[in-house]
This record gives C-alpha cells, sequence and structure tokens, in this order.
C-alpha cells in the first residue's frame, strides 16, 4: 500500500487490486530469461509475480479510478492457470480510504484486456452490474471496437463480462483519440502494447504525472529492448519509449507501473546511456 502524494492540486494515489502469475517469455519478450529472472524470479511453471497497481486520482471536482484489476468473477480453471491473490482487493483499498464505490466519479479503462477490468462490474445474484454504478467508465472507441472482435492472437485477453454490463447500463463512454477529460487529466492514444491503447497524462501547477498502462508495465520495461510479447506492435512500444522516455526524465514525471509489484510509483533516471527507475520516498 502507498501513501497519498500531491501532484499540484491532485492527490494521488495506488489501490492495489492485489497480484496475480504470468508467464515471464510472455512479459520479457526477446530478453533471455537469464537476464530478466534477475528482476522477476519465475516460480515452477515459469511465471513471475505482477501487481495491479490501479490508481485513485482526486482533483478539486472529481474522483477517478485507473483501471480496475482482475475482480473476483473467474473459475477455478482461471485461478490454476494466474493464481490470483486478492487477499487485498480494490474495494477494500477503497474503502479503507473511506471511499464506497458510488463516490467514483469516472473510471479509466486504459484497454479492456481483463486484467485491467476486472472490477468494472459485480456479481448481484445472477446478474453481472457496474461496481461503480455513478461512474462514466472512458475508453478508446477503437478498443471497444477491437474487443468486439479480437483476433486469434489477443483472444484470450478480452472478456466481454467485464464491459458489456456497462454499455447497457448507458456507462460506456467511448472516445476518439487524445482527449482531454478534465482540467489537467489527459487521456493519449499510445499503439504499440495495443492498436488503442490510452495512456493517461496528469498535469497541476507545473508537474506532471503519468499512468504508463502496458506500454511500461514494470520498472525493468524502461530498458528499450524490453518489450513484451504480447504486444501487437513492439517496433511502435520501442517507438513510443524513444519519444517518452528522455521527456520523463527530462521532465522528472512521477511514473505509476500498473504491474510492478515492488516499485508502484518511481520517477525514471538516465545514467550511462541506460533508463532506471528511483523509487519514490513514502510511495
Amino acid at each position: 500500500m502507498t501513501g497519498p502524494l500531491t501532484l499540484g492540486k491532485m492527490t494521488l494515489e495506488v489501490v492495489s487490486d492485489g497480484t496475480w502469475r504470468l508467464d515471464g517469455g510472455l512479459m520479457f519478450g526477446i530478453v533471455p530469461k537469464v537476464l530478466w529472472e534477475r528482476v522477476a524470479p519465475a516460480d515452477e511453471q515459469n511465471r513471475i509475480l505482477m501487481a495491479l497497481n490501479c490508481l485513485l486520482v482526486r482533483t478539486d471536482r472529481q474522483i477517478i479510478l485507473v483501471d480496475t484489476g482482475l475482480g473476483d468473477l473467474w473459475d477455478e480453471k482461471f485461478h490454476q492457470i494466474y493464481a490470483p491473490d486478492r487477499s487485498r482487493s480494490l474495494l477494500q483499498q477503497l474503502a479503507a480510504r473511506g471511499l464506497r464505490p458510488e463516490d467514483v466519479d469516472i473510471v479509466i479503462n486504459t484497454h479492456l484486456h481483463f486484467d485491467h477490468t476486472g472490477n468494472n462490474v459485480r456479481r448481484q445474484g445472477e446478474r453481472l452490474v457496474p461496481t461503480f454504478p455513478r461512474a462514466r467508465y472512458i475508453v478508446q472507441r477503437g478498443e471497444y471496437e477491437h474487443a468486439q472482435a479480437p483476433n486469434d492472437r489477443d483472444r484470450a485477453s478480452y472478456r466481454s463480462i467485464t464491459w458489456e454490463p456497462l454499455r447497457e447500463n448507458g456507462q460506456l463512454e467511448l472516445i476518439d483519440g487524445d482527449h482531454e477529460i478534465l482540467p489537467g487529466v489527459r487521456l493519449v492514444k499510445v499503439r504499440g502494447h495495443n492498436r488503442d491503447l490510452q495512456v493517461l497524462f496528469l498535469h497541476s501547477e507545473g508537474q506532471t504525472a503519468v499512468f504508463w498502462s502496458d506500454l511500461i508495465p514494470m520498472t525493468p520495461h524502461v530498458h528499450k529492448p524490453w518489450i513484451a510479447a504480447l504486444d501487437q506492435y513492439p517496433l511502435e512500444t520501442l517507438e513510443q519509449k524513444n519519444r517518452l522516455l528522455p521527456q520523463a526524465v527530462r521532465e522528472q514525471w512521477l511514473c505509476i507501473f500498473y504491474h510492478d509489484p515492488h516499485i508502484p510509483i518511481g520517477r525514471i533516471i538516465e545514467a550511462e546511456g541506460r533508463f532506471r527507475v528511483v523509487p519514490i520516498e513514502g510511495g
């Protein structure tokens, strides 16, 4: 659990939905295991520990939640494959901060892969209903359209039960490309992990924070060649890193890493031609 951090007039806080495990080769692509296992040790099934670091943003107007973790919609086969540990669930983390689901005004889904949307909905008897009943759920239109008919390569990443109840309830808001949803709260479409990933940029009083989502899912991925095998457009991921990482260093962005189990928030520095992440004290 991290404490709240101030970004100008905003307050930011990581709220965890626990951890899960995924094949290390999927997360590190062409990087040899002898290198990546130094920073992400694998279990006997070659799975590494990954976090679900959702972000809570409080502005003077709204309460925003960025991505919603895995949730508890899944069957025993899912648990055997991914070994989720939700002893710290998202809703428990929000409640510990005095927040009810009804208090959330906006939910941003950076994309619709199941590990980013699992708490979008909850079970109510035999039905699935939106977990955050007052919230606008904001998704890129292109991502929503792709999720309706994914290709064979990424089909397993999408589970329609995590977003169809939002559409049926009129809470799904589709946007096209870059969009400032509130003053200082900007979504930028970044092709790489998939075609229509959206990265969140927060700006307040000369300070910037970025929620990288799966463009840079864990801190080892600040190394440019460390690109997940899951990325649909890996060379475009590399292009985005070449563009954004030097700016993050130069402007001292506060960086949130959705899947990193050890450093959820930090700043990127460059030393001897390599990027690395320095944790934020108290973060």
